[in-house]
């Protein structure tokens, strides 16, 4: 069995209240194992038989709509696929771990839509309001929020649009510690 993380959206926000404990539950009950949230709701921890990545997102978004009427972007990843996005990150100790982030997406947008989404929202500056860098990534934006996230008009609806796919982002600090958790469950 393979270890991998699940990243939910929008999860215990906006009416989508769940209760970690049933969502084990339910995954349990569809054959995924050692399941364990994570540092915040909408980390899932889980070992599974190996297949792509993808899969298990769709496997997962069905169970969410399915048991709990929760439509939320999920993305799964393995310890390497999360490892990886740490270490392409740009921003990676330019900034504070807790402004500096990685937005897991869906699908993988063009070059023409990541380069509309930063002329969109940065500009010829190079640097958005509220200081925000963006930089596109493997399955992923790389986003910078700068001074911080809560002021930051780069919302998760705009970089939605512009680059055609859902996604939902985690902090490299999190990121990190889930990485190590996956880690230490392995050894």
């Amino acid at each position: 069995m393979t270890q991998y993380v699940a990243f939910l959206g929008s999860i215990n926000v906006g009416g989508n209240r769940l209760m970690m404990e049933d969502l084990r539950n339910a995954l349990k009950y569809e054959d995924f194992e050692d399941v364990e949230t994570v540092i915040a709701s909408g980390n899932v921890l889980f070992r599974h038989e190996e297949r792509p990545t993808p899969g298990l997102s769709q496997k997962i978004a069905f169970i969410l709509k399915e048991e709990f009427d929760i439509n939320s972007v999920v993305v799964v990843r393995s310890r390497d696929e999360v490892l990886a996005a740490i270490a392409e990150n740009p921003f990676r100790g330019e900034n504070d771990d807790k402004f500096v982030h990685v937005q897991w997406l869906e699908h993988q947008p063009t070059a023409e839509q990541f380069d509309d989404l930063i002329t969109s929202f940065i500009g010829q500056s190079g640097t958005g309001r509220g200081g925000e860098r963006l930089a596109a990534g493997t399955g992923a934006l790389h986003i910078d929020y700068g001074v911080g996230v809560a002021d930051s008009k780069l919302t998760a609806p705009f970089i939605e649009r512009k680059l055609g796919t859902r996604g939902t982002a985690r902090n490299l600090r999190s990121l990190q510690r889930i990485a190590d958790k996956m880690d230490a469950s392995d050894g």
